[in-house]
């Protein structure tokens, strides 16, 4: 059947509207794009969604790219529920994550050692569930004016040097640019030409809600065992890691309630017995990445652009943080308000990114293993990871503290996620972040940077005003990612060094 032809041509079509589709549709509408979102599933409603299954843990990143974004505010699950992973034990001793089924603990963590991190900062970790994030991205988005069509599997792409062609349920659609965050078996990957390179499993995870006869024989915790990990952390809920090396994830074999029951028995050396399975799904510790996020007018974005175990959670917050970085920097060059090379930072500056995450995930793979070696590995892990250093190092790589991007600049913070300064008035930088543009942050009224700041008016932001701690610096400049592109403490000619900064990101329009 031929194709119906859309005659509309829109910015960008973005293939997936899971959070981070969502996310990404919201950056590029409120930057004035017009997008259009193609999701393959008509319902976007699904139990996998809420909880327990949907649970996700937002990292430091995550949630402050939302609080700038004044949707933090609407996050409500984590004032009513605590983690089930991460919130055994009380005070000191509550379970704040973990590395390898390994725990952290809250009076371990040295958070003076986060120098740059000010006081009254948004949360370093919260939970949320999948169906919430995306019922509040999804609201944000409409509002924007994206256009959102559900049912609508994308099936073929072709791309010419102008713009992109999207076939989709006997329809075709035009757009300048695609970008695909349709998850770990996209389709804009497969059809726009990517590789995607990596490690296979060695494990297949399942997630579980059963009724249990027996729940009291399954020890609290996460449990690494000879045989895998399994871990109940309510009642009839159940992760198990089984090291079939992803044989039977990779078989697409139903589960069944026998199976699990089998799995959990010699996994967890038990004779434990399950009345009734619910639900259940399977996963590995697959660990690939695209070697290129671009390729022409096609780009990918989220677990489109790597995968990779879901050990610590982090998957969602890289893809969110994909969005972030990518959403600015494409409005820009759509609008010519920036050439093509700020694009290509979009790959510069995030597969490094994934590719930490992705190792990360196998070295928590490596010492779970069921052998010798690792649990010798594991023990030294355990003695580390019960330290102060080695508790306070963990969390920072958990809740995403460190996370950093290699630009041009002297000062540790460059590159890095900007302090929520706090002004005399008590506004803190964060809540002035709404509009998604550029900033300059001027402490001390600089008239040469406030100069500056005009002639890129119609890119950059000047903010002026003394902050109650302003770590020692007169000047910052903010990407609308939050990212600190350049700092100044007054001791040299910082106009000149913002110019070339600028440079790097606007193409100047004098006014």
């Amino acid at each position: 059947m031929k194709a119906t032809i859309n005659q509309s041509i829109h910015d960008v079509i973005i293939s997936g509207a899971g959070p981070v589709g969502l996310f990404l549709a919201c950056e590029l509408a409120l930057s004035k794009c017009s997008v259009l979102i193609l999701e393959k599933a008509e319902n976007p409603h699904s139990p996998l969604k809420q909880l327990p299954f949907g649970i996700r843990g937002l990292s430091a990143p995550t949630i402050e790219a939302l609080y700038r974004r004044g949707l933090l505010a609407e996050l409500e699950i984590h004032k009513r529920l605590k983690n089930p992973h991460t919130s055994s034990g009380q005070g000191p001793q509550r379970q704040a994550g973990h590395f390898a089924g390994i725990p952290f603990h809250e009076g371990n963590i040295d958070t003076t050692q986060w120098e740059y991190r000010l006081p009254g900062s948004p949360e370093t970790s919260l939970i949320s569930e999948m169906a919430e994030l995306e019922t509040i991205l999804t609201r944000r988005a409409e509002t924007l004016g994206v256009e959102i069509r559900r049912g609508f599997p994308v099936t073929d792409v072709g791309q010419t040097n102008d713009n992109v062609t999207v076939w989709s349920a006997n329809e075709s659609f035009q757009a300048k640019w695609l970008v695909g965050c349709d998850g770990s078996r996209s389709t804009v990957r497969k059809m726009g030409g990517f590789e995607f390179a990596g490690t296979e499993p060695e494990f297949t995870g399942y997630t579980t809600l059963a009724d249990i006869k027996d729940p009291e024989k399954l020890r609290p915790g996460r449990n690494v065992t000879s045989k895998g990990m399994y871990m109940q952390s309510q009642p009839g809920y159940v992760l198990i890691q089984d090291f079939d090396g992803g044989a039977f994830h990779s078989s697409e074999t139903a589960i069944t309630r026998e199976h699990i029951q089998e799995v959990l028995r010699r996994v967890s050396n038990t004779d434990v017995t399950i009345n009734t399975l619910h639900t259940a799904t399977s996963w590995t510790d697959r660990a690939r990445q695209a070697t290129r996020y671009r390729n022409g007018r096609i780009l990918l974005a989220g677990d489109a652009a790597h995968i990779h175990s879901p050990l610590g959670g982090q998957g969602l917050n890289l893809g969110l943080g994909d969005a972030m970085n990518l959403g600015w920097k494409l409005a820009a060059t759509i609008q010519n308000r920036a050439s093509e090379n700020l694009l290509d930072s979009y790959f510069a500056e995030r597969h490094p990114i994934g590719a930490q995450v992705l190792d990360w995930s196998r070295a928590q793979v490596a010492i779970m293993r069921p052998a010798p070696h690792a649990r010798a590995l594991h023990a030294i892990f355990r003695d580390l990871i019960n330290t102060r250093d080695g508790a306070t190092y963990m969390a920072g790589r958990v809740w995403g503290i460190h996370m950093h991007y290699d630009l041009d600049g002297s000062h540790p913070l460059v590159g890095r996620s900007v302090p929520d300064f706090q002004f005399e008035n008590g506004t803190k930088i964060g809540e002035l972040m709404h509009d998604g543009r550029m900033i300059l942050l001027d402490f001390e009224e600089n008239a040469a940077l406030e100069a500056l700041a005009n002639t890129y008016a119609g890119q950059i932001k000047y903010i002026s005003g003394h902050a109650k701690d302003q770590l020692g610096l007169s000047a910052v400049l903010i990407r609308p990612d939050g990212i600190l592109a350049w700092t100044f403490d007054g001791s040299a000619d910082g106009a000149a060094h913002l110019t070339q900064i600028l440079r790097q990101y606007w193409n100047v329009v004098v006014h």
